[in-house]
Order: C-alpha cells, then sequence, then structure tokens
C-alpha cells in the first residue's frame, strides 16, 4: 500500500497552506509490535503525520528496556499475552499516567479482558482486531488530544497550531474513512473539537449530591437526617425482555439504523446489578451491539461521565469488571419508575 498523505485540503483559507508549510511538530512515538509488518505500517503513517518515531520494535524490547525514553505517545499491538507480557503492560501504564503520555493498544478479542485489566490509569484507548484505517483514526485522537491533555509544551500552542492540528485529526479521519470504504461507527472525539474551540482545557466537575440521588438537606428539628427515596431497579427479567426486542430489529432491519450501545450498555449492565452479577468488558461490548473498538470508546465516554465504574476482581487482579455507578443505578430507577406498566413494550 502507498504511503498515505497526511496534507491538509485547502477548504477556501490560509490554514490548512500554513500547516503544509510549516515543519513537523516534534512529537515523539514508540511503536511496540512483534508483528513485522505491522510495526512498519504503523511506523510509516506515524511518519507520514509528522512523528518522530523513537523505539520501535518487538514486545520483547519493551520487556528488556522498560527505562528507555517513551516520548510523549505509544503505540503498542498485544494481540497474544502472557504472564510477563501482561505484567510489562501494567507497568508501562503506569508510567504513562505517571508522565501524561498517550497510549493505543491494539489487542485480540480473546486477549482483551486481560489487556483491559492492566490498562487502568493511563486511560489508553484500546482498538480490538483493528484494520489499518480504525489505527489511523487511533492515530488522529491520539494527535487531538494533545491539545488539552498532552505535555506542557503543546498546552502552550497558539491558537493557529491549535486549529492546524485539529485540522490534521480530521483529515487523518477523512482518509482513514476512505481506506476503510465505510463510516465509523461511534463517537468521534468531540470533546477534541470543543476542547479546540475553548482553548484546549476541558473542566470536570466532580457531580452534585442532587444528581448522585442524594439528599442534601441538613437535619431536621429532631436532629434526624432526611434521607432521599431510592427506587427499586425493575425486575431483570423484564429488562432481559426489552434487550431481546432491541434484538429482534436486526432481524427484519439494518442493525446499522438501530445503533445505540450507549442505552444497550445501560440495560445490559441494569439486568446484570439486579442479577447480582459481574460483567466483564468483552461481554459488555457484546452487549452493545456495536463492533468492540466502538464499545470500548462509548464505555470510556461513560466512565468519564459518572455513570459507569471499573472494578477490580478482589480474587484475581488479573481481571477487571465495569458496573454501574449510584449514580446511574438511581437514574435507571427512576426512568423505568417513570415508565410504569408501560416499560414491557419498551424497544
Amino acid at each position: 500500500m502507498a504511503q498515505a498523505s497526511f496534507a491538509i485540503e485547502n477548504d477556501g483559507d490560509d490554514a490548512g497552506d500554513a500547516f503544509n508549510s510549516a515543519r513537523p511538530l516534534p512529537l515523539a512515538i514508540s511503536i511496540f509490535a512483534d508483528r513485522a509488518y505491522l510495526r512498519d505500517e504503523i511506523r510509516e503513517d506515524a511518519l507520514a503525520a509528522g512523528l518522530r518515531v523513537g523505539q520501535c520494535g518487538g514486545l520483547t524490547s519493551l520487556l528488556e528496556n522498560e527505562a528507555a525514553p517513551l516520548g510523549e505517545a505509544v503505540m503498542l499491538d498485544c494481540a497474544q499475552v502472557d504472564a510477563a507480557t501482561l505484567a510489562a503492560l501494567a507497568r508501562l501504564d503506569m508510567r504513562a499516567a505517571r508522565a501524561g503520555v498517550q497510549m493505543v493498544v491494539s489487542t485480540s478479542v480473546d486477549a482483551l479482558d486481560d489487556v483491559f485489566a492492566c490498562l487502568d490509569q493511563s486511560a489508553a484507548q484500546i482498538l480490538v482486531d483493528p484494520p489499518r484505517a480504525e489505527r489511523l483514526v487511533a492515530l488522529g485522537r491520539m494527535l487531538g488530544g494533545s491539545l488539552s491533555n498532552g505535555p506542557a509544551r503543546l498546552r502552550e500552542m497558539s491558537e493557529e497550531d491549535r486549529l492546524a492540528l485539529l485540522r490534521l485529526t480530521e483529515q487523518v479521519e477523512r482518509l482513514a474513512q476512505k481506506l476503510q470504504g465505510n463510516r465509523f461507527e461511534g463517537a468521534v472525539w468531540e470533546s477534541g473539537r470543543h476542547a479546540a474551540d475553548e482553548g484546549g482545557t476541558i473542566s470536570l466537575e466532580s457531580p452534585t449530591a442532587a444528581w448522585r440521588g442524594e439528599n442534601p438537606a441538613p437535619a431536621d428539628g429532631e436532629g434526624q437526617i432526611v434521607q432521599a427515596i431510592r427506587l427499586p431497579l425493575p425486575d431483570p427479567r423484564l429488562v432481559r425482555q426489552i434487550i431481546r426486542q432491541r434484538q429482534l430489529r436486526a432481524r427484519f432491519f439494518d442493525a446499522d439504523f438501530f445503533a445505540d450501545p450507549a442505552w444497550d450498555i445501560l440495560l445490559d449492565l441494569t439486568a446484570a446489578h439486579a442479577e447480582h452479577a459481574r460483567v466483564s468488558v468483552t461481554s459488555l461490548c457484546i452487549a452493545s451491539g456495536v463492533p468492540p473498538t466502538t464499545a470500548l470508546r462509548w464505555i470510556g465516554q461513560m466512565t468519564d461521565a459518572g455513570l459507569l465504574t471499573r472494578v477490580e476482581d478482589e480474587t484475581d487482579r488479573r481481571r477487571a469488571f465495569i458496573t454501574l455507578t449510584d449514580k446511574a443505578v438511581d437514574a435507571m430507577a427512576r426512568f423505568f419508575a417513570a415508565l410504569g406498566e408501560g416499560a414491557a413494550q419498551l424497544v
């Protein structure tokens, strides 16, 4: 395949020409992949995007030289795992989190639960059996993420440079869509767009007591705390019935018309919560009804929004589960209570 072009299309203003004539941003990236052809492919795309490639080798090089500089970004392929690889991945995750290094980790469905359990600090993008186009999209998100989450020198870029970098990430996605031949589902880094518009700063606030369903009222005259009324979740059999009804549509219509991964994730976790069952990330990806990589992006966004939380397995630290937060449980209970008897007809 010919080397991809990342030149920015001129849409009638000078921003594209200004970026194409500028020197590449001095971002360094480390690449780890056992498959040589894949490693070369990632390296080619990174260079085409104007990145400077530092470490580039197999997973063995990561195991043997963990103290080597990582740069500002890491792309890693880990389709098969063993104990040593998982331990190294966990250490890399901690190191990346401390240094503010952005990571993209690709893996397989079989290894997803193990890899997910190791990546709990760096907010890494996780791709599942991705084609080249999907890696390009991840690369674009990585560049876009540097608008707000990158090293200090990136946060100090001028507005003109921010606009140029944002245009580059958009160009990467358009190129990836052409390579893939179809559209990508799921979120399209709207937080990156907002960050560029607002000067690269994203502000997240802790949810209020009222939002969590708690009653912040002070003690009454007798010193008693007034407690908010907690509604129960619906019968899990009802929720499972709704899930089956939603899945039934795919037998008669194109499933893409009804893709709603966030709601499918909430429904599956609601049923599991009522059943006192634990849900692995692989299982939740299947329940979402979209490709695993897309599902992982939704899970990440819903976690950031305070709807989902990650729970470590107390008996096996190599595993982690996803569950609803108290806020989400309360919201789902109130939702079904508002539906009343009509809940059984929800599709």
